[in-house]
């Protein structure tokens, strides 16, 4: 059986528990509130690795997207050399009749792929 090549689907680490340095400079890290009003704007910031990631003309990262469940929210286009891949957003998560939600965020290397990292949060009216 050959192994799975990076841009075959998304990546995610094989055991989150015990990753590699090249699956900790890919995977997003996602920081903002376990629980938000519905309604109420609330930050979210995501930063590419836990092990910053270059940002080279030869290998940087070039999108973060940003999801909440299956529907998308916003894209940041990255330059290399002049930009980090650490971004913050602010979302507004409406009320429904789930009282959880999940945040994904999917980002692109240039030479390794797609990395999608997810948290779940509490939405309360």
């Amino acid at each position: 059986m050959s192994e799975k090549g990076f841009f075959c689907g998304m990546n995610v680490p094989a055991d989150p528990a015990n990753m590699t340095d090249s699956e900790k400079k890919h995977m997003p890290v996602i920081d903002c509130p376990d629980s938000v009003k519905a309604g109420e704007p609330f930050q979210v910031k995501i930063k590419v690795g836990a092990i910053p990631h270059v940002m080279e003309e030869g290998h940087h990262i070039q999108w973060i997207d940003v999801y909440v469940g299956q529907n998308f929210f916003v894209r940041v286009d990255l330059t290399p050399v002049f930009t980090k891949p650490d971004v913050s957003v602010t979302l507004v998560k409406g009320s429904g009749k789930h009282g959880n939600a999940t945040i994904r965020v999917i980002e692109r290397c240039n030479l390794h792929g797609q990395w999608e990292a997810t948290k779940e949060i509490t939405v309360t009216e």
